[in-house]
């Protein structure tokens, strides 16, 4: 039976619109680093480099008679990122955020029996089939978020910073510390479909 995450997996993707406590474990990505506004051509581009790896593992495996021993099919999850903005734009932060001082990790997340080597096959697969420059910097990672808040944030992205607030106040009141302000986003909506006031992003930071 196929692994649907939006049924199997709600608690770490679809919590409700308050501020929640979770232990998110390990996870297998893909990872793609970048700079910059979000709304530039080459996030567009970074985003479809990092989906056709993603439907090659998927594809590749799906079709394969050698899968690994413990492999089941799955929906492939959803386009995550983690934001930040640069050193030098830390150095002159006025409380304004200019998009262009961005940094982010954007990535997709893998089932458990993908490894390193499987992701290196595809990757050179990939490369032949739809080759692109931002292919070489794609990177598989195991990354642990560890304890955190999260919640749902329905509306504008230009709007995530009075979800940012509750969660905040929320975690101050639980006597937890926010680690720093680098976030987590997790996008279930297509925002090329889906209109800007029911945007369903889930928010996440790091907790202590």
């Amino acid at each position: 039976m196929k692994h649907e995450w939006r049924k199997k997996e709600k608690a770490v993707y679809l919590p409700k619109n308050k501020p929640e406590i979770i232990e998110v474990p390990t996870y297998n990505y893909i990872v793609l680093s970048g700079k910059g506004n979000p709304n530039s051509d080459l996030f567009a581009e970074s985003i479809g480099a990092l989906y056709s790896i993603a439907y090659g593992i998927k594809m590749t495996l799906k079709k394969s008679d050698s899968s690994p021993a413990d492999y089941n099919d799955w929906t492939v999850y959803p386009l995550e990122g983690v934001w930040d903005i640069s050193e030098e734009a830390k150095k002159n932060y006025t409380g304004v955020l200019n998009k262009d001082d961005l940094v982010y990790d954007i990535m997709i997340r893998q089932p458990d029996f993908v490894d390193q080597d499987f992701f290196n096959q595809i990757l050179e697969i990939t490369k032949k089939k739809k080759p692109h420059p931002l292919l070489d910097k794609v990177r598989f990672e195991k990354i642990s978020d560890g304890r955190c808040v999260q919640m749902l944030h329905i509306g504008s992205y230009d709007n995530e910073p009075e979800s940012f607030a509750i969660m905040e106040t929320f975690a101050k009141n639980a006597q937890l510390v926010r680690k720093s302000k680098i976030h987590r986003e997790i996008y279930l909506s297509d925002f090329r479909k889906v209109p800007e006031d029911k945007l369903k992003t889930v928010l996440r930071f790091g907790v202590e």
